[in-house]
């Protein structure tokens, strides 16, 4: 590899990881393996199943230097892992990752390029590829970033474009460290809009978040074991109220740093 760029990637696997792991799991890492640069680190935080923790221990990483951190009672969710991954950090920079997802080999060069010459940016989005459970191209995410009518300034995302327009994903995305210390990480009691609270809020703080217009993470949408796989196989019903409460409670909540006890109940208005 040609050089090291200061990023600790965050890798959470909570205790549902799917019955494909070993498939997927596998692909995830060979895509930073193979990257043109190196990072600084991996850091795994996992719940502390028997099963899982065989697998982690027998995988073969490679040259990357594996931090795995194991989970707690009160890390069992998504958020909460990413946020305990975060704190874990030596690195710079931090990029949160998934099991069953792909960074291209060319996504830390082009990050490490953008770092170098736009120092006055907090955070790069990649272009997200969108695949279903059959790896099937669903879409892609992240690119309203570079709509003029969505945006005033292109490629740069914007406490105003959030409002008008919540379709954004934080998967793949590089941030600096010293920002999440200072705005907070993700909330779990936000549930189904986590990502979007925490991009609200981090912008509402005037962090400078680019997203770079080449395509760089594959990510797999609505796959088994998936925060919203209950919801695409009818285990769970999401109403149109649900919906709406939790874009309207994130959107009074990201004035907030610190997580707030909050949850949804059907006699919501």
């Amino acid at each position: 590899m040609e050089n090291k760029v200061d990023i600790s990637v965050i890798l959470p696997i909570a205790s549902s990881f799917g019955k494909d792991f070993d498939i997927l799991f596998e692909k995830a890492i060979d895509s930073i393996k193979k990257q043109q640069v190196s990072i600084n680190e991996l850091i795994i935080v996992h719940s502390d199943e028997e099963s899982l923790c065989t697998k982690l221990n027998s995988f073969d990483f490679g040259d990357l230097n594996v931090v795995k951190v194991l989970n707690t009672s009160e890390h069992t969710d998504y958020a909460s892992q990413v946020n305990l991954g975060v704190k874990n950090a030596s690195s710079t920079w931090v990029s949160f990752f998934e099991h069953d997802d792909e960074y291209s080999f060319i996504w830390f060069k082009n990050v490490n390029d953008y770092i170098k010459y736009h120092p006055e940016c907090d955070g790069f989005l990649p272009i997200v590829v969108d695949v279903d459970e059959t790896d099937v191209f669903a879409g892609y995410t992240n690119e309203a970033t570079f709509a003029a009518s969505f945006n005033t300034e292109i490629g740069i995302l914007t406490n105003e474009l959030l409002n008008q327009y919540q379709n954004f994903q934080t998967s793949g995305m590089v941030v600096k460290k010293s920002i999440l210390d200072n705005f907070g990480g993700f909330k779990k009691s936000m549930k189904l809009t986590f990502v979007y609270e925490f991009l609200l809020r981090l912008t509402y703080n005037s962090a400078r978040i680019m997203t770079i217009p080449r395509l760089g993470y594959k990510h797999a949408n609505m796959r088994e074991s998936s925060i919203f796989w209950g919801y695409k196989n009818g285990k769970n019903v999401l109403t149109d109220n649900e919906v709406k409460f939790w874009i309207d409670t994130a959107k009074k909540e990201y004035f907030f740093t610190n997580d707030r006890d909050i949850k949804y109940e059907e006699t919501t208005n």
